[in-house]
Parts: structure tokens; C-alpha cells; sequence
């Protein structure tokens, strides 16, 4: 199976390198953005859990200034701020405000996700915390009538985490775009017309999540049940995530082979390519090592959502 069979599988992985995006999630984005006209009116706007950058690219060009947000190390890109930091931290949101000169900012989105582990109730937790986590540093950073989009997993106990929602915004809804798989769970919330509620103070100490709710809180029914839309957005002419494309989309352009824009920075898997590579995956006393990625390395997993 050689590398093109990954741009045979996955057309958006495939655009994303042509196109010179740093992942294919850089279309979800651009695809709410058709639906919501997110980047109307925004000249300030955060990135949380940014890396590998793709969410801080569309950014970029798109608007004047905004800041990313992430505990990974990200590769540079013009035009925006790094920071480096834990978002579950007070003095990240300060250093956010302090880069906007004392202002907040106009949209707050996060695209970040839990190292999956094929235990949905797990997973699902996970993200549900990272997703709080999110909303927490946002009451710290966003201005009053602004959004914050993220990312969520629709499991069964959603409910919760949209009642939470909308307690800070008048208007959110659940969007599906065209580039996320119609396998994965992952959907975006997008939250409009942030209002906290009078006399809420931002405290990063209290967990916006309350672990002793009733666990038959799904089953309410009627007005006592928060229900938010479903939006299935992008345009339906545009390329299904979930279908196999020929190589050769365009009869008059030849295909070619296109790398990554960006190799990741120092990944995870990559010690245990290099000991595969030359056999070594039984020694246990071999070095841990990080040199820069080398040419003939494999490429960065395709993302599966």
C-alpha cells in the first residue's frame, strides 16, 4: 500500500496538503463558518488547544489578531501569537488578555480532543471535561455577545453539557460538517451571544460541571429538557468525508503526490518509528531521542474524525 492510498481514501486529508492547510480539520472550520459567518465583526479571536494549527491557519487569514493556545509545542505561523500554556490556569487567561492589550476577545474556538481509547463512556467523559475546560478559561476571555465554538462528542449524557451551555449563551447549536465523518461522534457546538448570568464571577477553582447530577436527567421530557438544533452544514455538492476518491479528480490536472505542509513536531509515535525501522522494538534499553523528522519517516497518521 503506498502513501497515495491515504489521498485515495481521504479527500479532505488530500485537499488539506494541496491546499497548503496543516490538517484536514481546517475545512470543519471554514464549513462552520459558511453556516454561521463566524469571522463577521471578529477582530480578536483565541485558538485553545491549537496544535497542530490547521483551526490558527484559517484564523490567520481570516482575521487581523488572534492568539493560540496550547500545552504542545506548535510550529510558528505568521501572524499569530503563541502561548504555551495550561488552559485549566487563571494566568493563561491573563496572559491572553494582557496580549490584547487589557481587551477581550470577539470568538473563542477549540478544536481540541482526547488521545481516543475505543472506551466511548471514557471517551466521552473526556472530552465532556475538555470541553468544560474550555468554557471555563472563555468566561475569562470573551466579551459579552461574543462565541465560542468547540468541539463534542454526542453521547448519551450530551444533555448536560448543553444545559451548561446555555446557561452563558442565548443561542447554541449543534452543527455536523461536511468534512467530519457521518461515522464519528464528533459534532460542534456553536455558541452565539455570550450572556453570562448577572453576578457571575469567572473562577477557574470551581469546575462548571457538577458530578452529583441526577443520572436520570436525560429522561426529562418537555421544558424541563434542553434540547439545541442539529445543523448538518457545508454545501451538499461539496466532497462526502466518508467516500473513496480517484486520484485523478480533474481530467485536464495530473495527480500528484503532495507531503504534509507541516511534519508534527517531536510526536508521540515517533521513537517507536525509528525503533521499528531498525528492529529494535524488543530492547528496552534503547534512548529516548527527538532529532528533527528526517525525510524518509513516515507521515503523520491521517485524522479519523
Amino acid at each position: 500500500m503506498g502513501r497515495s492510498s491515504k489521498d485515495k481514501r481521504d479527500i479532505y486529508y488530500r485537499l488539506a496538503k494541496e491546499e497548503g492547510w496543516r490538517a484536514r480539520s481546517a475545512f470543519k472550520l471554514l464549513q462552520l463558518d459558511h453556516e454561521f459567518n463566524l469571522f463577521t465583526g471578529v477582530n480578536r479571536a483565541v485558538d485553545l488547544c491549537a496544535a497542530p494549527g490547521s483551526w490558527s491557519q484559517v484564523l490567520s487569514r481570516k482575521l487581523r489578531t488572534q492568539g493560540e493556545v496550547d500545552l504542545q509545542a506548535m510550529a510558528p505561523l505568521p501572524g499569530v501569537t503563541q502561548i504555551q500554556g495550561d488552559i485549566t490556569k487563571v494566568t493563561t487567561a491573563q496572559e491572553i488578555i494582557r496580549h490584547f492589550e487589557g481587551q477581550p476577545a470577539d470568538l473563542v474556538v477549540c478544536d481540541g480532543a482526547p488521545d481516543v481509547t475505543g472506551l466511548h463512556d471514557v471517551d466521552e467523559y473526556i472530552q465532556a471535561q475538555l470541553l468544560l475546560a474550555a468554557l471555563n478559561i472563555t468566561t475569562h476571555v470573551l466579551k459579552s455577545g461574543g462565541t465560542f465554538v468547540a468541539k463534542i462528542f454526542r453521547g448519551k449524557d450530551v444533555t448536560l453539557l448543553y444545559s451548561q451551555l446555555k446557561i452563558f449563551f442565548s443561542s447554541v447549536t449543534c452543527a455536523k460538517p461536511r468534512s467530519s465523518r457521518n461515522s464519528s461522534i464528533e459534532a460542534f457546538v456553536v455558541c452565539q451571544n455570550y450572556s453570562p448570568p448577572e453576578g457571575y464571577v469567572p473562577n477557574m477553582s470551581n469546575p462548571l460541571l457538577d458530578h452529583s447530577y441526577d443520572v436520570d436527567f436525560n429522561q426529562l421530557e418537555g421544558p424541563n429538557r434542553v434540547i439545541v438544533p442539529f445543523l448538518a452544514c457545508g454545501d451538499l455538492s461539496a466532497f462526502d468525508s466518508d467516500r473513496t476518491y480517484p486520484l485523478q479528480l480533474d481530467a485536464d490536472k495530473q495527480y500528484q503526490y503532495t507531503p504534509p505542509t507541516q511534519p508534527p513536531i517531536c510526536p508521540p509515535y515517533q521513537e517507536a518509528c525509528k525503533l521499528r525501522k531498525n528492529n529494535l522494538l524488543s530492547r528496552e534499553d534503547t534512548p529516548s531521542v527527538c532529532p528533527t523528522q528526517s525525510q524518509d519517516e513516515p507521515e503523520p497518521p491521517v485524522e479519523s474524525t
